[in-house]
């Protein structure tokens, strides 16, 4: 079968997922239909607005299905019709088995990590924040449980030491985009066996759970470098946080920061401790050292970098960031 006849069905919201889609129908891949989520109230004002993914199947005129319930008899009944050989879920939603089983050569998804690591919702942000040196994104068939099914293809993507998770996201975009159509094109070939994930099982399993506010909080309690990860791992969203206490005004408020560098160090100061010169730099004292933050935002601020915050604010070493 050549790749203009194997009828292709897409599942995917965000912009994240944009990215395949295109490359699939640039590459002449045949879509015949693309399943994305509700228009949903978005941004201040909260209007409603389309996803990404359905407005670049708009703009090539894909069919589109919106379903509320994956397992509306309407919907499966028009999804049906589509008769595709082959459906491909990138950022979308958990499938029931009588969507996922429909195609005769099944489901497939992009996962942002090297299955079965980092099984979960922020792969990426995780494998950041745990000081990964690599990562990577995988193809597997869909299964009755999240991300377990029979793997088809991966790629590794190295992490650098100053990566943060935007930057991480950007590459795998990518490079997962490219991993979808060699895996369509395995497919089509007819040689994709698929492998069961515990044969890809290499020490212990790292989970990627949903971030909350509450997982997004600093810890200053720990060692540099951990703290250092974690700042990257949450950049730019959601943001790593930490309660800063003002003596001025005697209140504390959040304050997010986005990007810092590590500062090994031997210090008697008391953890969470704020230094600064007032225009150049500020520190926070770490159990073995300083983080320097480069980058923050105040609540209702604009995030800026360190020395303008300075210029515009005056911060005394009296500020400290709360450990408990």
């Amino acid at each position: 079968m050549e790749k203009k006849e194997l009828r292709i069905v897409y599942m995917g919201t965000p912009e994240v997922a944009v990215t395949s889609l295109q490359h699939l129908v640039e590459g002449g891949y045949n879509v015949v239909g693309v399943v994305t989520a509700p228009d949903r109230p978005a941004g201040r004002g909260h209007k409603v607005r389309p996803s990404a993914v359905k407005e670049y199947a708009q703009s090539q005129n894909i069919p589109l299905l919106q379903p509320v319930k994956l397992r509306d008899p309407e919907f499966l009944s028009e999804l049906k019709a589509w008769d595709a050989d082959l459906q491909i879920v990138v950022a979308f939603r958990m499938l029931p088995e009588e969507v996922w089983d429909m195609p005769r050569l099944g489901t497939f998804n992009l996962h942002g990590s090297l299955l079965p690591q980092y099984r979960g919702a922020a792969p990426i942000h995780w494998a950041v924040i745990n000081g990964e040196k690599e990562t990577g994104v995988t193809t597997f068939f869909l299964d009755h449980e999240i991300d377990t099914g029979k793997i088809i293809l991966q790629k590794k993507i190295p992490i650098k030491e100053t990566d943060n998770t935007g930057i991480i996201h950007d590459k795998s975009m990518e490079v997962g985009a490219e991993l979808v159509t060699e895996t369509v094109d395995a497919l089509l070939k007819g040689d994709v066996q698929g492998v069961e994930q515990e044969h890809y099982v290499e020490g212990t399993l790292r989970g990627a759970p949903k971030l909350f506010r509450d997982n997004c909080r600093i810890n200053w309690n720990q060692p540099v470098e951990q703290i250092y990860n974690f700042i990257r791992g949450l950049s730019p969203y959601p943001s790593a946080w930490s309660p800063m206490y003002i003596p001025t005004e005697k209140e504390t408020v959040d304050v997010k920061i986005l990007k810092s560098e590590k500062v090994i160090t031997v210090h008697n100061l008391q953890v969470g401790t704020l230094q600064t010169d007032g225009k150049e730099y500020i520190h926070i004292a770490a159990i073995d050292g300083f983080i320097a933050i480069k980058e923050l935002q105040l609540p209702g601020k604009k995030r800026l970098a360190v020395d303008e915050l300075l210029r515009g604010y005056d911060m005394s070493n009296d500020f400290y960031m709360l450990t408990e």
